[in-house]
């Protein structure tokens, strides 16, 4: 269903953005794995809204109670019930978007498709969805080490608009991606995306921009030959994100303005091991990983709430004006790196088990 993700392991997100809560169902989770609540409370610290001056000032601590699938400390092999409560909806302040349609929101697509919306923040279509899918993140991540002890993901913001960081994939760590409220490796490209994305609220505006997730540690053979290539249930994966508009892996686009002959990743020996000479593939060919760096990209469009007069209609399709309220994200993409990290992490747990269980690790 529309709400599910994954295959061994699968997960079940619920919950609107100004209901009562939210959460996720975590099915596939091996037994006798060390679990707490603050494994999962460490990256939806680094999710949650009101962490700086340049997110929504929604304040939520975003609490994670772990409701079964745990016992003294320990996975039980069951389903794991993770729930957060909201404690700080405030859903009076959407009532305009009731008989409103917000531009480049989902409140119309909403509409066409099931007849019937939560118009208050958006409901499922709000990017408080993530929240379970990042605590089950955290999960993932728990078992990815012990499936594959040298696997670590990092994520970091790598353009806003037209600025651009100059990061090395191959070396960034997450303390340097933690350094500063952008979320951006290169300190001093960091302080101008923390200075235009203050400019760009101060015009009721936002800005989009994009995310490199960097995977490394990735054992060969990773992945299924056709439907459920790597890379393809890695960009499904992403794209599901709220605002994403684009994905691209190792050479990416630019790689199609390339000759074979300069696109290809030469195979060489080094200590008894198959490596690359470059890795314009990503990590990933024929839709299984290599062994080298998995390199992706992520683009996100500008948040779609802007605190600017724009043209829409009404349910009853009457042209109208509408002026966003609520609290919003000037830009999504500081937020948006732990839902990166976690995403790439279900999908890499995901195969994971799956090849573990037909052909061993």
């Amino acid at each position: 269903m529309s709400s599910q993700f994954g295959h061994a392991f699968r997960i079940s997100t619920w919950g609107e953005s100004h209901g009562g809560g939210v959460g996720v169902v975590i099915d596939g989770v091996p037994p006798r794995l060390p679990l707490t609540e603050a494994d999962i409370q460490r990256d939806l610290d680094r999710r949650r809204p009101g962490q700086s001056d340049i997110v929504t000032p929604r304040d939520e601590a975003d609490t994670a109670r772990i409701l079964s699938g745990v016992f003294e400390g320990r996975t039980l092999g069951t389903p794991i019930a993770i729930n957060v409560t909201n404690q700080d909806a405030r859903p009076e302040a959407y009532r305009e978007m009731e008989t409103a349609f917000r531009p480049s929101h989902a409140d119309f697509t909403y509409q066409a498709k099931y007849g019937i919306r939560n118009w208050q923040g958006g409901g499922r279509a709000s990017a408080r969805e993530t929240i379970g899918r990042v605590a089950a993140g955290a999960v993932a991540k728990k078992v990815l080490a012990e499936l594959c002890p040298a696997l670590e993901i990092v994520a970091y913001v790598k353009t806003i608009h037209e600025l651009t960081a100059e990061v090395d994939p191959a070396t960034v760590t997450l303390a340097d991606v933690e350094t500063n409220i952008v979320r951006c490796p290169d300190a001093a490209m960091a302080e101008k995306m923390i200075a235009f994305i203050k400019a760009i609220r101060a015009e009721g505006d936002s800005v989009g921009g994009i995310i490199e997730c960097a995977i490394r540690g990735v054992p060969a053979g990773l992945g299924e030959p056709v439907f459920d290539k790597l890379e393809a249930d890695l960009a499904k994966a992403l794209m599901s994100l709220p605002a994403t508009k684009g994905f691209e892996i190792g050479s990416g686009f630019a790689g199609a303005r390339l000759r074979g002959s300069e696109h290809n990743d030469a195979f060489y020996m080094d200590a008894g091991r198959v490596r690359t000479a470059t890795n314009r593939s990503g990590g990933i060919q024929g839709g299984i990983s290599n062994g080298e760096p998995i390199f992706c990209r992520l683009a996100f469009k500008p948040t779609a709430t802007i605190f600017q007069k724009q043209q829409t209609v009404t349910t009853t399709g009457e042209d109208t004006e509408l002026q966003a309220r609520g609290r919003h994200d000037p830009c999504v993409l500081p937020r948006a790196v732990p839902m990166v990290e976690a995403m790439a992490a279900l999908v890499l747990v995901d195969h994971a088990l799956r090849q573990r269980g037909q052909c061993g690790m």
